[in-house]
């Protein structure tokens, strides 16, 4: 596939390739979209890292922690989505509680984007994705 030459293709691009990075559980499909100075930013860094802050920073410290993502997300960590939102230099989109297969885990994602890459990506979590931590059902 060719290298996307305009801003919204960059973008669009990282919107469909980190779903299918994620789907695939490809780590490798995954880092290719990082800068290597990109942070990462999600409660999940602290319940799966065991850490006080929830960032983490490098793409290698990224890659080890979203490994361990791939390999441990629960049954309810599942993928519906809509479109997203782009205002050329930052990506949003929402994993809704709601999907036409039951609750999802609600998280939205915020992406910013340097020289076609992820530089910064914040994940928040809505309130059943918060209950799944507190409760202890997302795998370790």
């Amino acid at each position: 596939m060719a290298e996307p030459t305009t801003v919204e293709g960059r973008i669009e691009h990282i919107f469909t390739a980190w779903d299918e990075a994620l789907g695939a559980k490809d780590l490798d499909a995954a880092m290719a979209l990082y800068q290597p100075d990109a942070t990462l930013e999600s409660p999940l860094v602290c319940y799966l890292l065991g850490t006080d802050e929830g960032i983490v920073r490098g793409r290698e410290n990224l890659r080890r922690f979203v490994e361990k993502v791939f390999s441990h997300q629960p049954a309810n960590r599942r993928r519906f989505r809509g479109g997203f939102l782009t205002n050329g230099s930052r990506l949003t989109w929402e994993y809704p509680r709601e999907s036409p297969e039951g609750d999802q885990m609600d998280i939205v994602e915020m992406m910013e984007i340097r020289d076609g890459l992820i530089a910064h990506h914040r994940v928040y979590w809505g309130w059943l994705g918060v209950g799944t931590l507190a409760k202890g059902d997302h795998p370790r």
